[in-house]
């Protein structure tokens, strides 16, 4: 069976007047070339998904050219470098045509003696071919010999508008529809990168837009509890620490289970001990919280849950951590959460139709095909009873058809 094309694939620029947002790379990419071999190499710097290569394979298809195409990364030393791009630079192009050569994420070329980047360093000076080399961070220490024999041009992050509007031109020739409101969000996760939002929009029509909203929203809320538990975690604790967990858009049972899970790949001694203790002591103002009505208590619990936590020990360590989601445990509470819903939706069932509340329980595996949008405004549902009704009614057709 043949695969379709990714959306990435479908709808990369094939002339430089398909690429938006870039008019003004684009014009100083054309001066480069009138003006070869003043410069030998280009190198296009800046973030993922901005049109890089795009714009070279473009550039090389309107200026009719035959393009030599490197991934850099696959080049990490010196003899398959050399094996490999120098004769693509002595030899003349086939059919008499000019030739471009693209050394792709130049990033991954390794500047040891051995490495790659000497060699392409050296290899400029011999090119009788206009180079062109991408890269995502160019600053780095390691190029710097290599940015003195480039012509260097930054390629900005898109506008959001311009990613919107390259978004409502796909699904356009798709012959696709998808909301504005959701063509919007995509283009505001993407921050500037068209692969991403391209791949967000395939994503979006193969689950559909409510599926995929709700896996954004989940995307934003591990995003956010991260970010939490870094600073929590990795930073010494400050005056703004007591509101660390605000952005999570989680509910304070969720984020102990993220905590409790991950505090022991953090603090190992005496650290682990106090990290410890101090998550206790949360729980334990947590439950007076709930059991007596103490909402007083809530600054004690934030305090030991952030401030308690991150004052375990001082040495924080800076490194990348990766957090784990709690696995076992979360899923019991997310079970209970979904089963307390069901349940007061069958409270204010039984309430309504005159019927006990265990004949309703008994019945729930009817509600959602009973409970339409009327009677949900009779019942008065919370927007989160709704959206149970909603996910639980597309899980049980789905089983029926299966």
């Amino acid at each position: 069976m043949k695969m379709a094309l990714s959306l990435i694939e479908k709808y990369r620029a094939k002339s430089l007047k398909d690429i938006k947002g870039q008019d003004l790379v684009i014009k100083e990419v054309e001066a480069f070339f009138k003006l070869f071999p003043k410069r030998k190499a280009l190198i296009l710097a800046g973030p993922v998904g901005t049109g890089k290569t795009s714009i070279a394979i473009a550039l090389a298809k309107d200026y009719k050219m035959e393009l030599f195409e490197l991934n850099a990364s696959d080049l990490r030393n010196r003899l398959k470098l050399d094996e490999i791009l120098k004769p693509a630079i002595g030899q003349q192009s086939l059919f008499n045509k000019g030739k471009v050569i693209l050394m792709d994420e130049a990033d991954g070329i390794t500047s040891t003696e051995y490495g790659g980047l000497p060699e392409l360093i050296a290899l400029i000076d011999k090119t009788s071919f206009p180079i062109i080399i991408t890269a995502n961070d160019i600053w780095q220490q390691k190029f710097s010999l290599l940015r003195k024999k480039c012509q260097i041009v930054n390629v900005r992050e898109l506008k959001e508008s311009v990613v919107f509007d390259i978004l409502s031109k796909v699904l356009e020739k798709e012959k696709k529809k998808i909301r504005a409101e959701t063509r919007e969000l995509i283009a505001r996760k993407a921050r500037g990168d068209v692969r991403a939002a391209l791949n967000d929009l395939q994503t979006a029509l193969s689950l559909g837009e409510e599926e995929f909203i709700a896996d954004i929203a989940e995307r934003e809320k591990q995003e956010s509890i991260f970010n939490a538990m870094k600073k929590v975690f990795q930073e010494a604790p400050d005056e703004k620490i007591l509101n660390v967990y605000d952005n999570t858009q989680m509910e304070i049972d969720e984020i102990m289970l993220w905590v409790e899970e991950n505090i022991p790949f953090v603090y190992h001694g005496k650290a682990l001990f106090k990290a410890q203790e101090a998550l206790s002591k949360a729980d334990l103002f947590r439950g007076r919280i709930y059991r007596q009505q103490y909402w007083r208590f809530l600054v004690y619990q934030n305090f030991f849950l952030a401030a308690g936590i991150s004052s375990a020990t001082e040495l924080k360590n800076s490194q990348f951590t990766k957090y784990s989601k709690p696995s076992r445990v979360l899923k019991i509470w997310l079970a209970n959460q979904k089963n307390a819903k069901k349940r007061s939706i069958a409270v204010k069932y039984a309430a309504f139709t005159h019927m006990s509340k265990k004949k309703a329980m008994k019945e729930s595996f009817f509600l959602p095909f009973i409970i339409d949008r009327k009677a949900q405004k009779l019942l008065d549902l919370t927007d989160e009873e709704k959206k149970y009704l909603k996910e639980k009614k597309k899980e049980i057709i789905e089983k029926i058809r299966v």
